[in-house]
């Protein structure tokens, strides 16, 4: 039993030279093929001025090329043993003024000014990273990270793709996002059990204007069931008491301010909204349950009567005043379902 145990310990610990196991659990898994981290930091195009942020250096095989191409390093490492390591192989080293090593969480922590990030991340925090950069301020040049493949198609994904998804429309909406490579495990070490890509991410100057918060609402909505209709989706009885709601609390705030409501501006501190990205689309999250009867005649709403008929008329007018009745969000772009949301919002629909 004893040896049982031992030999699991060590199929799940990999190590260093150093003697330090690498931890999956952790997602720690170090490139090794010299020829791929030189392709990586040629295709970020770091400048001699740049300073780039690297997330999870790990043992710095990545680093020194960072190192030898930019003005300087700052690296966030969660490991304090990686840390450690770190140090000790750019000590006394040209280099070691200019690297700097910060042990933290990334998801916790400030993140620094830099120019261009690049990093092997561990895959478990893919979706909440990516939005934690793209709200970052100053706007950075360019991300190039190693993502888990699915992830990485998911973030580059075209309407009328099988893996366009809310993950799709969200980074899309932010940034301009393209495949740069496709990498095999065993490249790393340990090699992680599926493929990898790297994307290179570039923010859009200025972020469009518009409340991530409602924008976050509606993508919610339509991408609960991307292939149905969009008029399916709306006639559910849960949505349209939901934005029922909405609607009657907003005209009630106005009413109060006597129309003054202040205009909803787009800023960054909404845009944490977008971080919840995990490919959980179900509405639970939203307040609204998934029918399996999408077309709701009149008579099935909450509480019948024509106020509840009204209501539904208006937002089916609203779908077939953009022609969005018959169309499907699986095959919608940013254009599109930024036209749908302003079309809403001129109606008073709020989806937040």
């Amino acid at each position: 039993m004893a040896g049982g145990k031992i030999r699991k310990a060590r199929h799940q610990q990999q190590h260093l030279q150093g003697g330090i196991p690498f931890e999956k659990s952790k997602g720690q898994h170090i490139l090794k093929n010299p020829m791929l981290v030189e392709t990586i930091v040629q295709k970020a195009g770091i400048k001699p001025t740049d300073v780039v942020l690297e997330i999870g250096p790990g043992t710095g095989n990545l680093t020194k090329k960072l190192l030898e191409v930019s003005k300087s390093v700052v690296a966030i490492e969660l490991d304090h043993r990686m840390v450690l390591e770190l140090n000790r192989r750019f000590q006394g080293t040209p280099y070691s003024n200019r690297l700097k090593v910060i042990q933290g969480d990334i998801l916790k922590s400030e993140l620094p000014y830099f120019d261009i990030c690049v990093a092997n991340i561990p895959y478990q925090i893919s979706s909440p990273l990516t939005f934690k950069l793209l709200s970052h301020h100053p706007v950075f040049r360019c991300a190039v990270i190693m993502f888990q493949r699915e992830f990485a198609m998911r973030l580059v994904a075209n309407p009328g793709d099988n893996l366009y998804c809310r993950l799709s429309v969200n980074t899309q909406l932010l940034a301009r996002v393209s495949h740069l490579l496709k990498v095999g495990r065993n490249n790393f070490k340990p090699p992680p059990k599926v493929d990898s890509s790297v994307v290179r991410i570039e923010p859009r100057r200025p972020l469009p204007p518009v409340s991530f918060k409602e924008w976050d609402g509606l993508i919610r909505l339509c991408f609960n069931r991307k292939n149905k209709t969009l008029g399916s989706i709306f006639k559910q009885k849960s949505v349209l008491s939901l934005l029922e709601k909405n609607y009657k609390t907003m005209q009630a705030l106005q009413q109060a301010q006597n129309g003054q409501m202040e205009e909803e501006k787009a800023s960054t501190d909404d845009l944490a909204v977008l971080a919840d990205m995990i490919e959980d689309l179900s509405m639970d999250s939203y307040g609204v349950k998934d029918e399996d009867e999408m077309d709701v005649e009149e008579d099935d709403m909450m509480g019948g009567g024509s106020e509840k008929s009204d209501f539904k008329e208006m937002i089916m007018g609203i779908l077939k005043q953009g022609d969005f009745a018959e169309k499907r969000a699986s095959k919608l772009t940013q254009v599109d379902f930024l036209y749908l949301l302003s079309l809403f919002k001129k109606a008073g629909i709020h989806f937040a």
